[in-house]
């Protein structure tokens, strides 16, 4: 436990002296691997993945670190943790962010090298600072020293967008459906009623089709007569305008057809 408590603390005054004396004295150190005097064990960090065009940190994915470390001493040593910090690249050097401390207890022998991964991730708003990279490296004889392996300047960065992406064609596909909704909506109640409408053709005058040769004429309906009383009232018309006199035979014009 008091091991443990020790390593502990051991950790924390990493972080510090990375945050304070490390960046007093950035300019001189830079990008260079720096050695303590009274351990010859020296430590160098590469990028592999990230220093194409400088090292980039993309916000939300993991960026490694490949520290390769050299064991000159005559006898092994143990690397215990690796951590390190983001600070500003002004005069002050302010700390912005600890990155995570990573135990390993990875032991180097006499005149060795060892390379170990160092992986972490970002979330933060595209700027350049400073990165500073130590382990804490325990001896023969289990005294612990602070081993740097890197100190140099990183841009933070977004991750770069492709139109094939997933997730940026579902968000083309919906706001072309938002505005397609929008716009038919609007040509529906503010342009549409402005517009003449078409009459259909089944609401034309349609005339009888003239039917063909050999078709039947048909049965004219016979249509039931309707007396005169359904139709006006009689009551009031005089009768002798209802009861027409019949027409009185002529005795002459009858006489006259029978004589031969």
């Amino acid at each position: 436990m008091a091991r443990f408590a020790f390593l502990s603390l051991a950790l924390l005054s990493v972080q510090a002296l990375i945050g304070g004396t490390l960046a007093a004295d950035a300019a001189e150190k830079a990008e260079e691997s720096i050695e303590v005097p009274s351990l010859a064990v020296t430590a160098q960090a590469a990028f592999p993945a990230s220093e194409i065009f400088g090292v980039k940190l993309v916000n939300g994915h993991p960026t490694q670190a490949l520290v390769t470390f050299t064991n000159n001493e005559a006898s092994p040593v143990t690397v215990n943790f690796i951590g390190g910090t983001l600070s500003t690249l002004d005069e002050d050097s302010k700390l912005v962010r600890n990155l995570t401390a990573i135990r390993y207890s990875v032991e180097i022998p006499a005149g060795e090298k060892e390379s170990l991964s160092y992986s972490f991730a970002t979330e933060m708003h595209p700027q350049d600072l400073r990165l500073s990279l130590a382990s804490v490296i325990s001896g023969s004889e289990g005294q612990f020293f602070t081993v740097y392996a890197y100190n140099g300047t990183v841009s933070v960065v977004e991750p770069e967008t492709s139109i094939f992406d997933p997730q940026i064609i579902f968000l083309y596909f919906f706001l072309l459906a938002c505005f397609g909704g929008v716009s038919y909506f609007f040509y529906t109640v503010w342009l549409a009623p402005y517009f003449p409408q078409k009459r259909k053709a089944g609401k034309t005058a349609e005339f009888p089709k003239k039917s063909s040769g050999a078709s039947k004429p048909e049965a004219p309906v016979e249509t039931p007569a309707v007396s005169s009383a359904t139709t006006y009232n009689a009551e009031w018309i005089p009768s002798h305008h209802i009861n027409r006199p019949e027409a009185r035979k002529v005795k002459g014009a009858s006489r006259a057809k029978s004589r031969p």
